[in-house]
């Protein structure tokens, strides 16, 4: 698929929000990889299926952009922005995927993919929107 432009109000690539979505969620479902002295960058790698050169190159852009700390023994830490970023990406992966599965009846892995594609380009007015118009229909959003 290429890459169209993403809409005004995203502050990153999609694949800078892809790295920092993956941080996110190694930290909050990690166990022990998600401790509060952040993550490795391997566990990224892994997490995104990338070279850890792919998550040094990421780390950097994603560091100039204010969103990660780089601290003792070259553990990744979120900061308040990028908590705050990662967060909102990762709640709209999980109602986009949600959505396709229980509403549409797509297949998990699809529906994985698709909600991916799809988190990027929607503004978060949008995504706000849909989430308060799911939440009316009774369906839990967290």
């Amino acid at each position: 698929m290429a890459r169209m432009d993403l809409p005004r109000g995203h502050g990153l690539s999609m694949a800078g929000e892809d790295y920092l979505e993956a941080i996110y969620r190694i930290m909050v479902e990690g166990g022990d990889r998600g401790i509060e002295g952040g993550v490795r960058s391997v566990d990224v790698a892994e997490q995104l299926e990338v070279s850890k050169a792919s998550v040094s190159k990421a780390l950097s852009t994603l560091k100039e952009a204010g969103m990660v700390e780089q601290v003792r023994y070259g553990r990744v830490m979120l900061t308040e922005k990028g908590k705050v970023y990662a967060k909102r990406v990762w709640r709209s992966h999980r109602v986009l995927r949600s959505f396709l599965t229980g509403e549409l009846g797509v297949d998990e892995a699809t529906a994985d993919e698709e909600a991916c594609l799809m988190e990027h380009y929607l503004s978060e007015d949008t995504m706000d929107r849909w989430c308060a118009y799911l939440e009316r229909q009774g369906v839990a959003i967290d």
